[in-house]
């Protein structure tokens, strides 16, 4: 049986891969997946996501399932709707970080959290065996949802103090990357008394501004505007809005473990005996922080799905992936960008210090990650020559190379993209571009032994 699943639902280009047939045979697999009930759907600001959702709409009609269009809404929007507003499952049109020419579908289960490992390899199962079901006597309706956005703000809102974010007057700059936050972002801001300047408002499918993946290499703008405004931070999104990147009030750009370090020191500090869910890419100075606080750090493969799936099995109080995408359970299991800029918002107000000053009281994180292009082929040969010369090698997910406690490479094929991801931390800036260099020489060495 092939396989259609990434790390994060199904991508391919539109109309060559991911065309118009396979879209349509994709949504009967998922809706004989769902059975029955009413689907909630919603599409990021790509250029190919109004065609697409009209073509998953009369899908799901045709096999009987009703279906409410959120229309152009960020991920965590639609994952939240479909949780509170009762639907019977969602379905998100996205390419998430992707190139333009991208597009993809995620299903979201009824709790609001991206269905599980197991359950995409039942819609695979129904997918290449074409085993649909559907009662074509009995077509389903599609009708229009206006109340996903004001849904979701106001669900972000009952998770922090209101009245002390507004009384704090914040300025805040947000980059929406020509992405799906621009929907949600400034209203929600708005909503809590923040002074807003935008930079990449305008939704692009091309993603003209700066790409879809918020990036400190392509995040200078942003950094610019937070000094050049005097604001209190900035925050930039990836293109469906799930994954954000945090920049200090001196303008500097912060990574996402780093951003992470932040909030679960402060929500830990109020939430005692929690647990914690993240990847086994992301830095070791959490499993030291949870200590502090009497919880627990609990580690997965890559992805989204992997760590969203296991905060709801341990119902655990935070997630996060070291690419910015920050989970709150109380909120929702999923990454959520809006979520986030709301705590760092609730934990300016609370303790009346800057970002740079909270910063200074957390330990010195020194992580990073880098990708080269190449097949998947190649990057499995490249695992295994890395495994022969590094036999004790962690390989749950690609290959994680220890070499103590406060320095390791990790290294896997991405799920999204014919490339292979390097992740590395270390213990000063010095050492992890050293060993950085060395870890790619490595892997173009290996790489090119394969062109012959």
């Amino acid at each position: 049986m092939g396989k259609l699943f990434g790390t994060n639902g199904v991508r391919g280009i539109f109309s060559e891969d991911f065309n118009l047939e396979f879209i349509h045979d994709l949504t009967l697999s998922i809706s004989t997946y769902f059975q029955h009930g009413t689907i909630l759907v919603g599409y990021d600001g790509r250029h190919s996501s109004p065609v697409i959702s009209k073509i998953v709409c009369s899908t799901l009609n045709f096999a009987g399932l009703d279906c409410h269009l959120a229309g152009l809404v960020p991920t965590p929007c639609l994952e939240f709707a479909t949780k509170n507003l009762g639907y019977d499952g969602g379905i998100m049109i996205t390419a998430s970080h992707n190139p333009p020419e991208y597009n993809g579908i995620k299903p979201v289960a009824s709790d609001g959290v991206e269905i599980s490992r197991e359950d995409e390899e039942v819609i695979e199962g129904i997918f290449f065996r074409k085993n649909w079901k559907y009662d074509s006597s009995a077509y389903g309706t599609t009708k229009n949802d206006s109340a996903a956005v004001q849904t979701y703000i106001d669900g972000i809102k009952s998770q922090v103090d209101v009245s002390k974010i507004k009384s704090g007057k914040f300025k805040v700059v947000l980059d929406i990357g020509n992405g799906a936050q621009a929907t949600t972002a400034v209203k929600l801001c708005e909503q809590l008394g923040c002074e807003v300047i935008t930079v990449n408002e305008e939704i692009d499918g091309d993603f003209p501004g700066r790409g879809s993946e918020p990036l400190p290499s392509n995040l200078h703008e942003l950094s610019s505007a937070v000094v050049k405004n005097g604001a209190d931070f900035g925050i930039a999104f990836d293109g469906d809005g799930d994954r954000s990147i945090l920049c200090d009030n001196e303008g500097k750009l912060l990574t996402g473990d780093m951003s992470a370090l932040l909030l679960s020191n402060y929500l830990l500090s109020k939430n005692p005996n929690s647990k914690v869910i993240t990847a086994i890419n992301s830095g070791n100075w959490i499993d030291e922080m949870v200590s502090q606080t009497n919880s627990t750090v609990i580690r997965t493969k890559v992805g989204s799905v992997e760590i969203s799936r296991k905060m709801v099995d341990e119902n655990a109080l935070l997630g996060f992936e070291e690419n910015g995408g920050f989970m709150f359970g109380k909120h929702n299991h999923v990454r959520d960008g809006g979520m986030t800029l709301a705590l760092v918002l609730d934990l300016l107000a609370s303790s009346k210090k800057s970002l740079v000053e909270e910063f200074k009281i957390l330990p010195s994180s020194f992580t990073t990650k880098d990708k080269i292009s190449c097949t998947e082929e190649v990057a499995n040969k490249v695992i295994s020559g890395l495994l022969a010369e590094f036999p004790d090698s962690d390989t749950t997910d690609g290959i994680k190379i220890v070499l103590d406690n406060k320095n390791w490479v990790m290294i896997r094929p991405s799920g999204t993209e014919p490339i292979i991801r390097i992740y590395a931390e270390s213990d000063s800036q010095k050492n992890l571009e050293s060993l950085m260099e060395k870890f790619i020489q490595k892997i173009k060495s290996i790489i090119s032994s394969q062109h012959f």
